[in-house]
């Protein structure tokens, strides 16, 4: 019963169905639902490494194209290295004409929470070759935490197992008086 869902723009037609489903559920047997409503990030889609003219997919055949929260730091300074950029050395942001490099702008801007103008300003003077290498650094840096726990969790399986039957345990408890209310409603009981 959210009344709103962080989503990226890939997954908007999913949250539409929702809010329909939730419209006509709510015409039919009155104010139940919330329609949920999008929480779009600002970032925008990152693009991949080894074509920064389409987004950036887990499936991509391309082992060097898609940077893994569980990659290690020499994965993600070997990814970055072979980032597609120009000839041009300079730090710029022109996503049309330097796709490449503004691609990593936008990377580095997103895992630092710097806008755009920031992460330029700070880049002044460096050329790509050493630009990638700080933005390898900011992905490093940002996935280490989530990196340790995956790993933590991975070693601790009986933490893991507690953790889900604990999760599935509470969803049951939110859940069960809603489907009951739904029953209800719908004349199933």
């Amino acid at each position: 019963r959210s009344t709103h869902v962080p989503v990226g723009e890939d997954q908007v037609l999913h949250l539409e169905l929702a809010q329909d489903i939730a419209q006509h559920f709510n015409k039919m047997y009155g104010e139940f639902f919330p329609v949920p409503k999008a929480i779009l990030s600002t970032t925008k889609k990152i693009k991949s490494l080894r074509d920064p003219t389409v987004k950036m997919s887990k499936s991509d055949p391309q082992k060097l194209a898609t940077v893994n929260i569980a990659d290690s730091p020499d994965e993600i300074v070997l990814k970055f290295r072979k980032a597609v950029t120009d000839f041009t050395s300079e730090v710029t942001y022109d996503p049309d004409g330097r796709p490449g490099v503004s691609n990593l702008v936008s990377i580095h801007a997103a895992v630092t929470g710097l806008s755009i103008k920031e992460v330029l300003h700070q880049s002044a003077g460096l050329d790509t070759a050493h630009y990638k290498m700080v933005v390898a650094e900011s992905v490093i840096q940002k996935f280490a935490p989530i990196r340790n726990e995956i790993k933590k969790l991975q070693e601790d399986k009986s933490h893991l197992i507690k953790v889900l039957e604990d999760g599935a345990q509470k969803a049951k408890e939110l859940a069960a008086p809603i489907y009951q209310e739904i029953r209800r409603l719908v004349g199933f009981q």
